[in-house]
């Protein structure tokens, strides 16, 4: 009896170890299906698809009463719209002298057109869409590094929470690395950035994604964008712009060694011209509204930025049109790249026939009366 109660005993042993080893092994496949599952996406990041977006100014985006003919006028309700502002007060800019953080409470026009995103985010065209906006402090950087402009990042963070749940995209410094028409110092800059970042968020911004965005062609490898580089922690977003030397972009496969989405924040048709210097900049006159010149940049402009948005949809999560008569404006007169430039895609019929057709498709997200909840239900 006391050896086969013996052998009781050890069967059961045997029996519990070998659960204890079972629920050990499940609790391992547990831990790795964790360490492999999906990364998180980035704020905002939509699961599926790419936010399309149109800009820049007043005219250019429409849908007021005043500004009757631009991008909402003439095309579906984009999923937002992009703005422009500063911290640079004091600065001349065409004849206007800037106050700091011009054209998000009144009208201004610094060169490029009027702005006012309280007048578009009063307005009924333009519920169910997200902001972006292109903040510059050219010439202010080592002020907003050191704490001199703080008082500028306390009332652009009051707009920002007057907001409500409408979705920000905040591009701090945008075009960092152009030159010469930026000359922002690289140190101070970075510095910058994480200070504005971090002042908002202590405030309690939690409607807006920080997006750090390249010219796309003037670092040309990925050592000089890590050297202009905040930090992963200050970055939601990779941005570049899209023009005649997009080719030239390093922003992509940065991006997917960072593992940041991209958002595409500057886009119109401009095509190098054959006498092209890179100490200028030169393109070829392109007016949508000259047949010829359309076709000429559908075949060589749009085409190449579909196919940019097609191949790399697994990073390009969103991208802007800039639908600009770009040679009007003061700002661009001189300008080589754009002062022989009309992007505005309604004057042209084969051209918005075609960009309907390719912004029709599934991959591209506009407004909706759900689009908040979705952005947020992201995360």
């Amino acid at each position: 009896m006391k050896i086969k109660n013996l052998s009781i005993v050890l069967l059961v042993l045997f029996t519990i170890n070998s659960c204890k080893q079972k629920n050990t092994n499940t609790s391992n496949i547990k831990e790795k299906t964790v360490e492999t599952s999906t990364p998180k996406r980035a704020k905002f990041e939509p699961k599926n698809g790419v936010l399309l977006f149109a800009g820049q100014e007043l005219e250019a985006v429409g849908g007021l009463e005043k500004y009757n003919d631009g991008y909402l006028d003439h095309f579906d309700k984009p999923a937002g719209w992009t703005t422009y502002t500063n911290i640079n007060p004091g600065e001349n800019s065409f004849g206007r002298t800037q106050e700091g953080l011009d054209g998000l409470w009144e009208t201004h026009d610094w060169g490029d057109n009027d702005y006012n995103a309280s007048l578009q985010l009063q307005d009924s065209s333009y519920t169910n869409m997200a902001l972006a906006i292109g903040l510059q402090f050219v010439n202010h950087e080592e002020k907003v590094a050191d704490g001199t402009h703080d008082k500028y990042i306390d009332k652009l963070g009051d707009f920002l929470l007057s907001l409500g749940k409408r979705p920000v995209f905040l591009r701090i410094a945008y075009e960092f690395d152009g030159e010469p028409w930026n000359h922002y110092d690289k140190e101070a800059t970075k510095t910058a950035y994480r200070r504005m970042v971090t002042k908002l968020r202590e405030k309690g911004v939690n409607n807006t994604a920080y997006v750090w965005q390249s010219t796309g062609f003037m670092s040309p490898n990925d050592g000089d964008l890590e050297s202009w580089y905040p930090g992963d922690e200050y970055v939601d977003w990779l941005g570049f712009s899209f023009f005649n030397r997009w080719a030239e972009q390093k922003m992509i496969a940065f991006a997917r060694k960072k593992g940041k989405p991209v958002f595409i924040a500057e886009a119109s048709p401009t095509i190098t011209d054959p006498n092209f210097d890179k100490n200028t900049g030169n393109t070829k006159e392109t007016q949508l509204s000259n047949p010829e010149q359309a076709e000429e940049a559908w075949n060589k402009w749009f085409i190449p930025f579909f196919k940019c948005i097609e191949d790399n949809k697994d990073v390009v999560k969103a991208v802007s049109y800039i639908n600009c008569h770009w040679d009007s404006h003061r700002m661009w007169f001189e300008n080589p790249t754009f002062k022989k430039i009309d992007a505005r895609l309604q004057l042209s019929d084969s051209i918005s026939k075609r960009w309907k057709e390719n912004t029709s498709k599934d991959l591209f997200i506009k407004s909706s009366p759900s689009l908040y909840d979705e952005l947020y239900g992201n995360n």
